[in-house]
């Protein structure tokens, strides 16, 4: 999903959210990108001269050897990203990147917010892009908020006590049915 500045959009501030397996692109002042991160990587590619910049969030580094290119994984993620910044007008000489997340939420998850960081910090160097600052493994959760024509960052870690509780419904009491 790529971003497109509406016509005559007039808020100060413009929160757009990056959901799992997409990423945005914007050259507008207003528009902040945010994201929710536990396991996941999310990528912060700026081009400081252009004003322009963008935010993906993948879920598994690599996909399978069979499987075909999807947003939810870093290798294509990362390439739709950097493809869709060029054709707004950013140089790829200039591309700057912060990344965060890669965390351990579950021990039944294994080791793949570990595989995401490594995927991530790997691509970048691969393809020389300078890496300005990190925040990745760690076994919090993370809220991010980008603005990617000047590429400032913040994070929020975000804990259990963050997490709104939700109630399931209580089954139905009849004497005829038996709930196990």
């Amino acid at each position: 999903m790529t971003y497109v500045n509406p016509p005559g959009q007039s808020a100060s501030e413009c929160l757009l959210h990056v959901i799992q397996g997409t990423h945005l692109v914007s050259d507008e002042p207003a528009v902040v990108m945010t994201t929710i991160l536990g396991s996941c990587v999310a990528t912060c590619l700026w081009d400081p001269v252009a004003g322009i910049g963008g935010m993906n969030h993948f879920l598994l580094a690599k996909e399978p050897e069979l499987g075909a290119a999807n947003h939810r994984y870093g290798s294509h993620a990362m390439e739709l990203l950097i493809n869709d910044l060029l054709k707004k007008g950013a140089a790829r000489g200039r591309l700057k990147a912060k990344l965060f997340g890669g965390a351990m939420m579950q021990n039944s998850f294994g080791k793949i917010g570990r595989a995401n960081a490594e995927f991530a910090l790997q691509f970048l160097e691969n393809e020389d892009i300078p890496l300005v600052s990190q925040s990745l493994l760690g076994t919090q959760a993370r809220r991010i908020r980008f603005s990617p024509v000047d590429g400032q960052a913040q994070q929020r870690l975000v804990s259990e006590a963050d997490v709104p509780a939700i109630e399931l419904p209580k089954p139905p009491v009849t004497d005829d049915i038996t709930f196990f």
